[in-house]
């Protein structure tokens, strides 16, 4: 086998001064036009393509992108009948190399819904830059990547710093499950050519002070699991002790999942094997996090009206960092995440309720199949009712998670010198608890390509909640090293 050539030392000083001010000047003010963009993906808008949010994110984005003059780049906005729109970019190769080699980016503009507990002054679509942040849906998660990946190309071609042809593919239906990508990956791949490297622009950070590189992903079933013993309310005096509460046995089914104490999923059919190597990755970060992986999070008071004890917190399930990084990565979990047929107490009176409907979310370790798993999942819950009650799981997707490939020693060189140029210390790596279906659905149509999963969500930019912010010199520096790895690439 031929071995790579030896690729050139990277002046990353100018590479830095250049990205860092073309954030300033250009990328930020962009980022705060698009979160102004309420660009709510397909399922929290069903009248998306009527209300054109989307698709003004989409010009937005696609106007700024040939504004930049990037010599050889081609760009269409693609779309299938019925289907939301991509952008895919395509640039050629620079100082004598051939096309034979891509570079893929990767990126979304759709966005999460509102959620409400914004602090004051901040707001899902009323971007606001304080101290480096710029507050707003979507900006971190994921409207940055099309213009970082940009920037990135450009900053290398002002360098005279040869690279491989890079595309780009940036969707519309992200934060939807990617339903619409396999379709435009099917219609994109053959001109797409040899994809060497996958750079996709949206995952996590454990801090701002490492470049992170996302290892593994969980997945995900989701559903509504209705218990209805009555067909409609009655006197809690008259039913009590007669009529078992929907709300009870909803508790007792929940108790087949896992156990309510410790929180642990019992069944095995939602646990896998954790690799040796995603092991020592985890040992790894606690290592370099610490604490971190579990104070980070909004703990609410004990007692808030005792200023004697206004200090005490609520607790984690476990304060072992390890334990910490394998929970949210490789162990299953079971979330309750809205309900239905419960009255808000101010008007709820002395009634049995008829049912109870809750939305629940059950992530699974990477390599566990998830439709498998919704189908144990389903019969878990319907089997058995308890009072002869109703039950019925419905609604359900499922996701499997996705488990990077080896990486190969000239992509672990390059990112630990990236990681060194521009944060003075080493790549970290380690698996993200959330479900990013692309990675699967991109590994699946380009499996002999290098991953690069990396991104800008850190210690409390809370993506898909209240206060979302990207935090710009953390940005800055990851849009370099992103940079240096893509001129790597031979």
């Amino acid at each position: 086998m031929t071995a790579r050539p030896q690729i050139p030392a990277i002046a990353v000083a100018p590479l830095a001064a250049r990205i860092g001010k073309q954030w300033d000047a250009d990328i930020v003010p962009q980022l705060t036009e698009y979160i102004r963009i309420p660009a709510k993906s397909p399922h929290f808008d069903a009248d998306w393509e009527k209300n054109g949010h989307i698709d003004a994110a989409v010009r937005q984005a696609e106007a700024w992108v040939l504004a930049q003059g990037v010599k050889g780049l081609a760009l269409t906005v693609e779309r299938l009948p019925g289907r939301t729109p991509v952008i895919f970019f395509d640039i050629p190769a620079t100082g004598g190399l051939a096309n034979d080699r891509t570079v893929l980016f990767y990126g979304h503009l759709d966005k999460q819904p509102e959620m409400t507990g914004w602090r004051p002054g901040l707001g899902p679509w009323t971007p606001a830059y304080e101290d480096g942040k710029l507050y707003g849906r979507g900006g971190a998660d994921d409207g940055y990547a099309v213009f970082a990946a940009i920037s990135a190309v450009m900053a290398l071609d002002a360098q005279g710093i040869a690279r491989p042809r890079c595309v780009g593919l940036i969707e519309t239906c992200e934060e939807s499950g990617s339903y619409d990508l396999p379709a435009y990956l099917d219609l994109l791949a053959p001109r797409m050519g040899d994809v060497q490297l996958v750079v996709a622009l949206d995952s996590g950070a454990g801090d701002y002070e490492h470049l992170w590189v996302t290892t593994s992903l969980r997945g995900l079933v989701n559903g509504t699991l209705e218990v209805k013993i009555l067909e409609e309310g009655v006197h809690s005096g008259d039913a009590g002790g007669v009529v078992p509460s929907s709300f009870r046995i909803a508790r007792q089914i929940l108790d087949r999942v896992d156990d309510s104490r410790t929180g642990v999923v019992k069944s095995p059919a939602f646990a896998a094997d954790i690799p040796a190597d995603r092991l020592e990755q985890a040992k790894q970060a606690a290592a370099i996090l610490g604490d971190t992986l579990w104070k980070r999070f909004p703990w609410a008071s004990s007692c808030c009206d005792d200023p004697a004890t206004a200090s005490i917190f609520a607790e984690p399930v476990t304060k072992d960092p390890v334990e910490i990084v394998l929970n949210r990565t490789w162990r299953a979990a079971l979330a309750v995440t809205g309900a239905d047929g419960l009255p808000p107490t101010a008007s709820a009176g002395n009634v049995q309720r008829p049912f109870t409907t809750l939305k629940l979310s059950l992530r699974l370790p990477p390599t566990v199949d998830a439709p498998r798993a919704a189908a144990a999942f389903k019969a878990l819950l319907e089997s058995d009712p308890p009072y002869r009650a109703r039950v019925a799981f419905s609604g359900n997707s499922s996701s499997t998670g996705w488990n990077a490939p080896p990486t190969a020693p000239w992509l672990s060189a390059a990112l630990d010198a990236a990681s060194q140029a521009n944060f003075g210390r080493p790549a970290a790596y380690m698996g993200e608890g959330g479900t990013i279906p692309f990675m699967g659905m991109l590994g699946a149509k380009f499996p002999d390509a290098q991953m690069l999963v990396t991104g800008v969500l850190g210690p409390k930019s809370n993506a898909h909640g209240p206060n979302e912010f990207l935090h710009v010199p953390f940005a800055k520096k990851v849009t370099v090293a992103t940079a240096m790895v893509v001129a790597s690439v031979r």
